[in-house]
């Protein structure tokens, strides 16, 4: 019998960090697992680690030494074992050693996916089956959001500005290509951006100058997707501002990127050190203000839950704010912008990663 006034163990809850994915953006989930990992509390957590390589097999990683993530070194790690997530609610994760199957209870899903197969609400679909809360937006606002061209049509009953645009089928492009480039060119003024309606990490993203190049880079994009997006260009600062919650989202302070080269392309994110972030940016009260509020609208407006990381442009000539795009996965790499936005605002990465699972645990019972 428990003595009187004596504590009751807290029950440590058992996270489950998802990695990888069939999806043109895995690497950059690889490098963003490393940093959640060796961010997330062992003395809080039961972590189970759960990678899912190119070609879509599951693997439940034991291993501790998280640096092997990046390098794609973890899949070979000598314990690991298949896995699975039940659809079943109550069979939680799954792993398999020769006939045996374990089923271990999982209390929240973190899913460090970026793209498509992650992103989108097919896994957010999966876990809803599985009754497993999880951090992130549910099946509906993730769809949207990955999709370029709903999150346009969205945005635009915000009342927030944002760059015109215009849709462009891949399959028009194989058959009426010239049709294609002169509508185009009758809409927009060069330069112009081009982009697949379902990447992030700017993955097929290009920035054209002329005809040759708005042909090239369509065929880049469709490579991608079927519906490519042709934006105009705005001059002025790429500002992004991170946003969580449910029911009463709250935005960080705002934070500048300066690519240092065309624009913030997979390069200057990921592989070169062109870029340099501010933080605070450096536009006005006034400006930064309207961003944070324009970035709640639209993170409400699409349904977000958990987190959300949305840009902006803010032009140099008067600071007009103009609505860019929102990433739900944002990237949480140890130069992500996301978790820096909130450790300049008070919250550390640690603390971080705690409040987003209380909120995925919240958003489940709601």
């Amino acid at each position: 019998m428990r003595k009187r006034n004596e504590a009751v163990p807290v029950r440590k809850l058992s996270v489950c960090v998802l990695f990888g994915g069939v999806s043109p953006e895995h690497e950059v989930s690889l490098r963003s697992a490393e940093s959640v990992l060796n961010n997330l509390d062992h003395a809080k957590y039961n972590i189970f680690p759960v990678g899912i390589t190119k070609n879509g097999s599951w693997i439940h990683y034991t291993g501790r030494d998280y640096g092997l993530i990046p390098t794609g070194e973890w899949e070979t790690a000598p314990e690991n074992r298949r896995a699975a997530i039940s659809p079943v609610r109550g069979q939680g994760l799954l792993t398999f050693e020769g006939d045996c199957v374990v089923r271990e209870r999982i209390d929240v899903v973190i899913p460090v996916l970026h793209g498509v197969n992650g992103e989108d609400g097919s896994v957010q679909g999966l876990l809803q089956l599985a009754g497993i809360p999880y951090v992130g937006s549910h099946v509906a606002a993730s769809a949207v959001a990955m999709d370029k061209t709903l999150t346009k049509l969205v945005a635009d009953q915000t009342g927030v500005r944002q760059a015109a645009w215009h849709l462009v089928w891949s399959g028009d492009l194989e058959n009426q290509r010239e049709r294609v480039l002169d509508m185009v060119e009758r809409k927009f003024q060069y330069p112009m951006f081009v982009k697949p309606a379902g990447t992030g990490s700017s993955v097929g993203v290009s920035k054209v100058r002329d005809r040759e190049e708005l042909s090239t880079a369509l065929e880049v994009a469709a490579e991608y997707d079927g519906k490519i997006l042709v934006e105009e260009f705005i001059r002025g600062r790429e500002i992004e501002v991170a946003v969580m919650g449910n029911d009463s989202p709250v935005a960080s302070i705002c934070g500048e990127i300066d690519s240092g080269a065309e624009f913030y392309d997979y390069e200057a994110k990921y592989i070169t050190e062109t870029s340099q972030a501010y933080i605070p940016a450096r536009i006005s009260e006034t400006a930064e203000e309207t961003v944070r509020d324009a970035a709640v609208r639209i993170y409400r407006a699409i349904g977000c839950r958990g987190l959300a990381r949305v840009d902006f442009f803010v032009t140099y000539e008067d600071e007009t704010v103009v609505f860019n795009e929102i990433n739900t996965m944002p990237g949480f790499t140890s130069i992500s912008m996301y978790p820096k936005l909130f450790a300049a605002s008070g919250i550390p990465y640690p603390e971080l990663l705690d409040q987003l699972i209380s909120l995925a645990c919240e958003a489940q019972r709601t």
